[in-house]
């Protein structure tokens, strides 16, 4: 699909990060721009900086896991540029507590964010595409929906989003109609996904902690996070996929070659492999090491260290 002067854009999670990036791109493009985000004095900043560029711009606050909300959304955007011509479902939460043994809310909100707001988005916007017959969605995974190992719920949520778009897509081109999909997959970007606990909602009630050993990883992780590549981007790439119709974006041919190793083992029938090289973080061995000195240190002695799984298992 054309990106040209006068067709609208919405994007969710458009405060900061990626979803700011590719509200900024769609601008320089001439759309008029629809900014969605949960944290309202953000999202007033963020449309400020965008109708700074000479676009018409609409913000509104909305809470992706809220099917009313998403409807609201949609209903705020055609009354005021008639026609979505392409939706961004780009909000995105991660967890870092205790998937097994720590409490289910952070499973709920992780997929209300991450998995329903991708439906939601979905559902609400085809129509509307439909009724002016053209559009596309842009629906933002990670590379953790190819290649788990960030945390259960996000790569759950992640995977989703894959086979949530994929189906789309499936089922845009067996019946014929002009809605183009793309799937976003990035590797490590520049942005503030590891404090998204800032946006807890109150009525899960009290936010979990982190799980034990959890601080290991994530220093790894917001270290690679700070040597990544730019917001802007992996909007460019979105940009391009948009433009061409390509389906699936990434960000580096090194996160191809990730996935690309662990289907060639699933196809060989191995079990999952602990001891890869995951881009940017230190090799597997090191990081059990590390886990297990701290479990160590706060359980005291060698129960904790027995209990851990062995990095050469697999």
């Amino acid at each position: 699909m054309e990106l040209t002067s006068g067709k609208t854009a919405v994007v969710t999670g458009a405060a900061s990060g990626i979803g700011f990036a590719l509200a900024e791109r769609f601008a320089r493009a001439g759309l008029n721009v629809v900014l969605a985000d949960i944290e309202q004095e953000a999202l007033v900043a963020a449309e400020g900086k965008i109708a700074a560029l000479g676009v018409q711009t609409l913000a509104v606050r909305t809470d992706v896991s809220d099917e009313a909300a998403v409807q609201a959304l949609a209903a705020a955007s055609t009354e005021r540029f008639g026609a979505v011509h392409l939706v961004c479902n780009n909000a995105g939460v991660e967890s870092s507590s205790d998937a097994w043994l720590g409490p289910i809310s952070a499973w709920k909100w992780v997929l209300g964010v991450n998995m329903w707001g991708v439906i939601h988005g979905i559902r609400t916007f085809l129509p509307v595409m439909l009724a002016h017959g053209e559009g596309h969605f842009v629906n933002t995974a990670s590379i953790a929906g190819l290649y788990p190992g960030s945390s259960p719920s996000y790569d759950a949520s992640k995977h989703a989003v894959v086979a949530i778009s994929e189906s789309l897509y499936r089922s845009m081109k067996l019946a014929g109609l002009p809605i183009g999909v793309s799937v976003l997959c990035p590797g490590w970007v520049n942005t503030n996904i590891m404090d998204a606990g800032r946006n807890w909602p109150a009525d899960l009630g009290e936010q979990p902690p982190q799980a034990l050993g959890a601080e290991v990883a994530v220093t790894h992780v917001r270290k690679a996070i700070a040597e990544a590549i730019q917001p802007s981007e992996v909007a460019a790439f979105v940009a391009d996929a948009v433009a061409a119709g390509k389906f699936w974006v990434f960000t580096g041919q090194e996160w191809v070659d990730l996935v690309a190793r662990r289907w060639n083992g699933i196809a060989a029938g191995q079990d999952p492999q602990l001891g890869v090289q995951v881009p940017g973080m230190p090799p597997t061995d090191q990081l059990a090491d590390e886990i297990r000195s701290l479990l160590a240190q706060v359980l005291g002695g060698e129960s904790a260290t027995g209990s851990a799984t062995p990095a050469s298992e697999g």
